[in-house]
């Protein structure tokens, strides 16, 4: 047997034994509710929060790349300047 599918069957097993937790569950129904509800937002904004974080250290590395490509291209003008320069006065 694959290990895929001993990962699927245990999975469906795991869904299957939170539905009956659930089903079986000694609380009323609207508590079972909203309680989902309230962990369902709490994940969300975990969810949110991480991906604002994700987003905010790609701009950052983004920003230092491109301060450094504008970096080598200022230090590859100069090195051009210079030896345009040296080509000049090179007598010949």
């Amino acid at each position: 047997m694959s290990s895929g599918k001993v990962f699927l069957g245990l999975l469906a097993g795991v869904a299957a034994g939170a539905l009956l937790g659930i089903l079986f569950a000694p609380e009323k129904g609207s508590d079972t509710r909203k309680k989902f509800s309230k962990k369902g937002e709490d994940f969300a904004d975990t969810l949110k929060e991480r991906f604002n974080e994700f987003l905010d250290s790609i701009a950052e590395k983004f920003e230092e790349v491109k301060e450094e490509i504008s970096g080598d291209t200022e230090e590859g003008k100069a090195k051009s300047g210079e030896t345009k320069k040296n080509v000049k006065t090179t007598p010949g």
